[in-house]
């Protein structure tokens, strides 16, 4: 199981689902403990009632349905599915309208979700997921991208409600571009990242707005780690191996 999730962090996002199949095909005992564990690139559905997007992840799956966060339906149908309490479901509405406000100012559109329920220990846990299509066909504004996705997954466990609350979330972002341009050539980048978080916050300020801040300084922290990480050491070797030329030149001795 260590080597398979090894394997996993390893894989670029885009072959993740299918590098998955062939594990569960190998290790057939271990198949419930991949699947939980193991972050796929998010897939989109539309919820025909609110004419909205959705994105589909294990948080809202029961059986071979979806809920939608918007009309809280099941896609397709299902009978005696599970549904959150009208004051957690009060909050999930409430969570979407504002991360549907967040996307659009971070990340210039794209499609959010907020599912929640509540845990055994009379908590409840959260998740946000953003999904933004940057490639030129896509939602990419600046038309720079072949192709590009951004995945983001938040997952936050709220402890019992008292005057101080803990809060642990452990956040995943899935990057992948390409691009195929006269200028730039043709590049492909791809790679993911797990980051985790606990405060103590006081709950007079009421769980989203703290739920909100600990997401807000979270992808602050990751957007630096993928820019230093994966752009910053690409760009270091590809100067090295292939120098600009102004660089060769002044290494080109004189005569």
């Amino acid at each position: 199981m260590e080597a398979a999730m090894g394997l996993m962090r390893r894989m670029p996002p885009r072959h993740s689902e299918t590098t998955l199949s062939a594990l569960l095909s190998l290790l057939p005992g271990h198949a419930s403990d991949l699947l939980s564990q193991v972050d796929l690139p998010l897939q989109v559905l539309s919820d025909v009632d609110s004419g909205k997007k959705f994105i589909l992840c294990e948080y809202n799956r029961d059986a071979d349905s979806y809920r939608s966060p918007w009309s809280n339906k099941y896609h397709p149908p299902l009978d005696d599915a599970p549904y959150p309490s009208s004051k957690l479901r009060q909050m999930e509405i409430e969570a979407n309208d504002i991360f549907t406000v967040y996307c659009e100012q971070y990340y210039e559109g794209g499609i959010s979700s907020v599912y929640m329920w509540e845990d055994d220990n009379e908590g409840l846990v959260a998740c946000f997921l953003v999904k933004k299509d940057g490639s030129k066909t896509g939602q990419g504004r600046r038309g720079y991208l072949e192709e590009g996705t951004w995945d983001a997954i938040h997952v936050i466990e709220v402890g019992p409600e008292e005057e101080i609350t803990r809060y642990c979330l452990t956040s995943t972002v899935m990057l992948s571009l390409t691009t195929d341009d006269v200028s730039s050539g043709t590049f492909s980048l791809s790679g993911s990242i797990r980051r985790q978080m606990n405060m103590n916050l006081p709950v007079a300020d009421g769980h989203l707005s703290n739920m909100g801040k600990m997401i807000e300084e979270m992808e602050a922290k990751l957007r630096n780690s993928l820019d230093q990480v994966y752009f910053g050491k690409t760009r270091e070797m590809v100067c090295n191996l292939r120098p600009p030329n102004e660089v060769v030149q002044m290494r080109l001795p004189t005569s």
